[in-house]
């Protein structure tokens, strides 16, 4: 297959890949919801790092690689909200729920991420660190602003603590 075959593909932003690892992540958990295996949220969550990693736009890489931990994170407070809600103690299931969820998840947490970050180095994502690497050294410093009232003369903010009361940019009178 040609290069040019293998680009013409479908192509995913950054937010459209994250949101496609949160979409995997969450059906997994209806699946682990349904059939009873916990096992089923990690696979879904491993699959869908990989499916997004293989689907994103080159130039999103740095964007995705980033994102996992996040995102595992996010769906993981989203389902243990949601069964909490109907538990009698709702914090402290929530609390329960977060640390379990969380502590079981770590493998799959860790197996996703690698998965990213090799295949995205596969894909060129030290191309995508080296541009941003040359797009922080060129842009140099922020420009300090200038007064907007036309005067060249230096910009001198006004002291600490100073300040004189206007009403529609008119001084008060009489006080």
């Amino acid at each position: 297959m040609s290069e040019r075959n293998r680009e013409s593909g479908i192509r995913l932003t950054a937010r459209g890949a994250v949101a496609f690892v949160l979409a995997v992540t969450l059906s997994g958990s209806l699946l682990h919801a349904l059939f009873g295996l916990p096992a089923l949220v990690g696979l879904a969550f491993v699959a869908g790092c990989v499916g997004a990693v293989l689907l994103v736009n080159p130039r999103d890489l740095l964007s995705l690689v980033v994102s996992p931990p996040l995102v595992f994170f996010s769906a993981t407070v989203t389902v243990e909200t949601f069964r909490a809600l109907v538990a009698p103690s709702p914090v402290q299931a929530f609390g329960l729920g977060m640390f379990t969820a969380l502590s079981g998840g770590a493998p799959w947490l860790f197996a996703g991420s690698a998965l990213v970050l090799l295949i995205a180095w596969r894909r060129g994502l030290t191309r995508c660190v080296r541009e941003l690497r040359e797009e922080i050294r060129t842009a140099g410093p922020t420009p300090v602003p200038r007064p907007r009232n036309g005067d060249d003369s230096e910009f001198a903010p006004e002291p600490e603590g100073y300040f004189e009361p206007r009403i529609y940019g008119t001084p008060r009178e009489g006080q």
